[in-house]
């Protein structure tokens, strides 16, 4: 399964051809299980292979585990499945790894995520991981339900409706969050010390992947938002810089903050638009070998960007948002501006078994230019900033009802809103009292609502807009970013 740095570019398209290398994480877009930063090659006809000079030391190890499944297929006081025996000491065999992205997937699980990787997304919309033994959101997907309903980074899932996520696995976790379009899901979240439940409507997840526009205030700005990196992703990328500077715009900013990730040479043909061809864009470090090195060359585009540029990366930026964010930093010396990125590290390759199965396994890290592993450590911004702390508010459930006399961490949560938004409720001590009451009757009344000092669905959603309009006229991040393109 060893790959040359020259797989690193898409094989010409055969029938054969499928998803079979991931880089950095394990995708799983909460509705399907996705493969993380990847690339596009041919199925490896020698997957599965024993040396023959360990060939004997495997047959005894292997002795015992024929033994186990014997004595349980006829001497268990009850009839068990020998094809779950097996699937299980095979799942067993791949946990004990203690690798959240070494997986094997049953042929259930491996044809859901053949038959979904190149249609539309119907779910939640957001990458989760196993971490710790804690499914854990890594970033949710720009337009999709799980960020509009306020869902972050590193936000750790509980419960979905009524199954506790304690002890299973990422495939598992998943299949209990993904589900149609339309229909509702609850899922109970952790987030740092507070707990709470939100409610989600599954939906198609958007495939756009590139957004871009000029600065409203300074028109010579083009901002390119990339919010995955799928098939079209470096195509749309380019198409975005020639149509900005149609219009004028003479400096860019690139924005993969909350970007997951998604296909390796989309990241690759990417950073090639900035970085001088002959310049390092990452390495892979396989066990026992030397590292492989990428450079910017040709063969991964002619197009290049050469106007004064900035990108914009959070914690949700992970796996091919790093992969882009190490070559510019380091190659193309461009000034990041943000937070500290995810921190994934890993490449992952995919054997399919004959029976379709398939086992996704970590073979190897991937560094920055300069040979950094930036694995569970992220990327560091040239210039770091916040956005503001209400940016960090929980969203209110519209299914609630919250009145005065209510005590809760919710009530907290709601408090805050309002004085962020300028209806002081006084301090935010999880009390709903008179104060609280006036200040929601005074929203209330600057939105044409009923002013009954009561929250329930319209006010609630009336407080969810207010509030995503406020952090979009307050990205502090965005912000510094036209302040130092205009010096440049």
């Amino acid at each position: 399964m060893n790959q040359e740095p020259n797989d690193l570019k898409p094989k010409k398209t055969k029938k054969n051809i499928t998803l079979s290398v991931y880089v950095t994480s394990l995708i799983l877009v909460a509705v399907l299980a996705v493969g993380g930063t990847y690339f596009l090659t041919e199925k490896n006809q020698n997957q599965v292979a024993v040396d023959s000079s360990n060939a004997a030391k495997v047959d005894q190890n292997f002795n015992k585990l024929q033994e186990v499944y014997s004595k349980l297929s006829t001497q268990f006081y009850k009839k068990v499945d020998s094809t779950k025996l097996l699937e299980g000491a095979l799942s067993g065999m791949v946990n004990a790894t203690g690798d959240p992205y070494t997986q094997y997937l049953d042929v259930a699980e491996a044809t859901d995520l053949d038959s979904t990787i190149s249609a539309s997304f119907e779910g939640i919309g957001a990458e989760v991981m196993n971490q710790n033994d804690a499914i854990t959101i890594v970033s949710p997907i720009a337009g999709s339900p799980a960020e509009k309903a306020g869902l972050l980074p590193n936000d750790v899932i509980l419960k979905v409706d009524d199954h506790e996520m304690a002890g299973l696995t990422l495939n598992k976790a998943v299949s209990y969050i993904r589900g149609e379009k339309g229909t509702d899901v609850v899922l109970k979240i952790q987030r740092g010390t507070t707990t709470f439940d939100v409610t989600l409507k599954r939906d198609t997840i958007p495939v756009e992947t590139v957004k871009s526009r000029l600065d409203e205030k300074d028109p010579t700005i083009g901002y390119i938002q990339i919010t995955n990196f799928s098939q079209p992703t470096a195509s749309e990328v380019e198409k975005a810089v020639k149509d900005l500077r149609g219009k004028g715009a003479k400096s860019f900013i690139l924005d993969v903050r909350g970007n997951p990730g998604g296909l390796l040479d989309q990241a690759l043909k990417i950073s090639n638009m900035f970085v001088e061809d002959g310049k390092v864009l990452m390495q892979t470090k396989e066990r026992d070998k030397k590292a492989d090195i990428m450079k910017a060359d040709a063969t991964l585009g002619d197009f290049k960007v050469t106007e004064p540029i900035t990108l914009l990366v959070d914690e949700g930026s992970a796996s091919a948002s790093e992969i882009l964010a190490g070559a510019l930093k380091e190659s193309a010396n461009t000034t990041i501006i943000g937070t500290k990125t995810f921190g994934k590290g890993t490449v992952q390759t995919v054997a399919t078994f004959d029976d379709k199965s398939e086992l996704k396994m970590t073979i190897a890290k991937w560094l920055t230019p300069s040979g950094q592993w930036i694995n569970k450590k992220g990327i560091e911004p040239t210039i770091a900033i916040d956005l503001p702390t209400y940016t960090k508010l929980l969203l209110i459930d519209p299914k609630k009802t919250y009145q005065q006399n209510d005590v809760s961490d919710e009530v907290k949560n709601l408090q805050s809103v309002l004085n962020a938004l300028g209806f002081t409720s006084n301090d935010a001590n999880g009390y709903f009292g008179t104060g609280t009451t006036e200040a929601v009757k005074a929203f209330q009344t600057v939105h044409n609502l009923p002013s009954d000092g009561i929250v329930t669905d319209k006010t609630s959603t009336a407080l969810i807009e207010a509030l995503r309009e406020l952090m979009k006229q307050n990205d502090t991040q965005y912000e510094k970013a036209v302040s130092y393109l205009q010096t440049k």
